[in-house]
């Protein structure tokens, strides 16, 4: 399960120093537990393009963040991307929640986020993997050792 302390004690886990995010609807559940971690620091913006400058910061800066935003945050934060995997090369970890995911699939949404997110991703050629509710904080910490050990931007779809 991906409540808020498996996925704090996760991150923690994988050394993980940031969390730079915007919270959406599932993700936002997560709050509580990341403003009480003690070795992750909660970095809350106003839009994704900024939440993605400034995890590249903090990369730069020798920490590691991951960055969490929702999937139509990604969408306007396609310039920002481009700069930070294209021209920078840098290997930011992404979680990013798909709403209406299941519903998509089930042909009950017309919500287009689903229907853009991935095709989205792999037109910017970031690697990904969708989790959902089956799977737990140890898939995400799995996701982002392996991203690391590649020293390659990855992203983790959270199915909604």
């Amino acid at each position: 399960m991906l409540d808020g302390p498996s996925v704090v004690a996760a991150l923690q886990d994988c050394g993980v120093t940031h969390v730079v995010w915007i919270p959406d609807s599932d993700i936002g559940q997560w709050e509580p537990a990341l403003n009480t971690a003690s070795t992750l620091k909660l970095l809350r913006v106003c839009r994704e393009g900024e939440a993605i400058a400034l995890a590249a910061g903090l990369h730069l800066g020798g920490r590691r963040p991951i960055v969490v935003i929702q999937c139509t945050g990604l969408f306007e934060a396609g310039d920002t991307l481009r700069n930070i995997l294209y021209d920078l090369h840098l290997p930011l970890f992404f979680v990013i929640g798909v709403r209406s995911y299941h519903a998509h699939q089930q042909g009950t949404s017309t919500d287009s986020c689903p229907v853009f997110t991935e095709p989205i991703l792999r037109a910017w050629q970031v690697p990904y993997v969708v989790l959902d509710h089956s799977h737990t904080a140890a898939d995400l910490a799995t996701a982002y050792r392996q991203a690391q050990a590649k020293k390659q931007a990855f992203a983790v779809l959270l199915a909604e």
